[in-house]
């Protein structure tokens, strides 16, 4: 029986777990690794609730797959360890999220602690462990928002000795954009929502003078607060200029007030390209939408279509997919991979360290990490800063489902520019 199929039969148990781990959620697992000498213990800290919810929800079925991957411990140095991993719900707040990596560190005396989705979890959690030499390993945010949003300054030294991010940039959006916005034509006029947040103020500092330079012309009327309420004058300012590509950055709640707004005001009708990041990326958001959510597009960063396998649980992209949603009946969701990476590129730097008990050594693996994971590779040696590798964002479209589909909508692969050799399975369709 081949790894891949052999994996399958632990994942659908994962699945069938996930229900309980989702109401243990913070509860340390029986520690890993029966004989190991130590245990090395791993903070996980994610958002379960709250308004990010959505990069939360397949977190415990992740969280199970990981510890069954990790029962029989991990070998470093010579010797054998077992793995704790102690998870954590931010809840979406970033003060939660901060005060949670402090107690992993001060209370449970963790190793290394992992946190993935969005600045208002990834950020708090790694200046806590920067500030107490803890190794910290993050994905899933702009890495100019968590670099430079953190401290550090253009053409100088890194300020971080323990917190490292393997994620997407701005780059990484325009290459996907630019790419995907040729595929129709349009009057090149982009408008965009971008909120007063870290995520928003590194996209509006970075993505619009690369669009501007690239041809297309930027309406921005200026950063919003999150959870606003009434989007009245940026939708008619964005009629008024005849705005055929919409471009924003929201928290979900935010997505679906303006979208419904503009489909009342009559500005979907007018746009050609819906271009949403940071929501959109979830069936159960887009799903949300009703008949609003048909031919959004989006950029993913894992999709079950991608050529990449885990190297902790030993898995394909598609097992993976498939795997969760015959073990919990949801459809698959992008986060699946990138919170399974980030135990991938995690647990082969436990063991590259020779010593996973001690920190700095911990953190010099990280630093020299050079590996690949469910989402592609992982380089920390080469750029574009220190303690940042960049990954892809490969554009997609929300599309409804063919007859006899399980699920409303399906994530259709529209191109490839970040990472070629994952397979392109469509064109991109005009919103309206």
């Amino acid at each position: 029986m081949s790894t891949d199929s052999s994996r399958r039969a632990f994942i659908r148990r994962a699945g069938a777990a996930a229900g309980g781990a989702a109401l243990t959620a913070g509860v340390p697992s029986l520690w890993q690794g029966a004989g190991a000498a130590e245990i090395v213990k791993v903070g996980f800290v994610s958002p379960r609730t709250g308004p990010l919810a959505g990069f939360g929800e397949v977190d415990p079925f992740i969280i199970d797959v990981a510890r069954k991957a990790l029962a029989g411990g991990i070998a470093s140095g010579g010797k054998t360890y077992g793995v704790e991993i102690l998870d954590r719900d931010s809840q979406s707040d970033p003060a939660r999220a901060g005060q949670l990596a402090k107690e992993l560190i001060d209370k449970d005396g963790v190793d290394m602690i992992l946190v993935t989705s969005t600045p208002e979890v990834v950020n708090p959690v790694s200046d806590a462990s920067e500030a107490a030499g803890v190794p910290c390993l993050a994905t899933v945010m702009p890495w100019e928002a968590w670099y430079f949003g953190r401290g550090a300054k253009p053409g100088q030294p890194s300020p971080f000795k323990w917190t490292y991010l393997f994620s997407f940039g701005v780059k990484s959006f325009f290459d996907c954009y630019v790419s995907q916005w040729h595929e129709l034509a349009t009057n090149k006029k982009v408008a965009v929502m971008y909120p007063n947040d870290a995520d928003g103020n590194a996209i509006r500092a970075h993505l619009i003078p690369d669009l501007e330079k690239a041809g297309f012309t930027v309406v921005d009327p200026g950063g919003y607060e999150d959870l606003t309420s009434d989007y009245s004058a940026q939708i008619a300012r964005f009629k008024a200029e005849n705005c055929q590509i919409f471009n924003t950055f929201p928290l979900p709640p935010d997505f679906a007030t303006f979208w419904q707004q503009a489909a009342q005001q009559g500005y979907t009708r007018m746009v050609k390209i819906a271009q949403i990041a940071k929501t959109g990326l979830f069936p159960s958001t887009v799903e949300s939408l009703g008949s609003l959510g048909d031919k959004l597009a989006s950029g993913c960063y894992w999709h079950r279509d991608y050529p990449y396998k885990s190297s902790l649980a030993g898995i394909s992209s598609r097992t993976l997919a498939d795997d969760y949603e015959h073990g919990t009946g949801k459809q698959w969701s992008q986060q699946l991979g990138a919170s399974l990476s980030l135990f991938d590129a995690g647990i082969t730097a436990l063991k590259n360290s020779g010593a996973p008990k001690n920190k700095a050594a911990v953190a010099k693996a990280l630093s020299t990490l050079k590996t690949e994971t469910i989402v592609g590779k992982v380089d920390f040696t080469s750029g574009p800063v220190q303690n940042v590798s960049p990954t892809a964002i490969i554009g997609f479209q929300w599309v409804k489902s063919k007859p006899g589909s399980k699920y409303p909508f399906d994530a259709v692969i529209t191109e490839h520019a970040g990472d070629p050799k994952v397979p392109v399975a469509g064109k991109l369709s005009p919103y309206s």
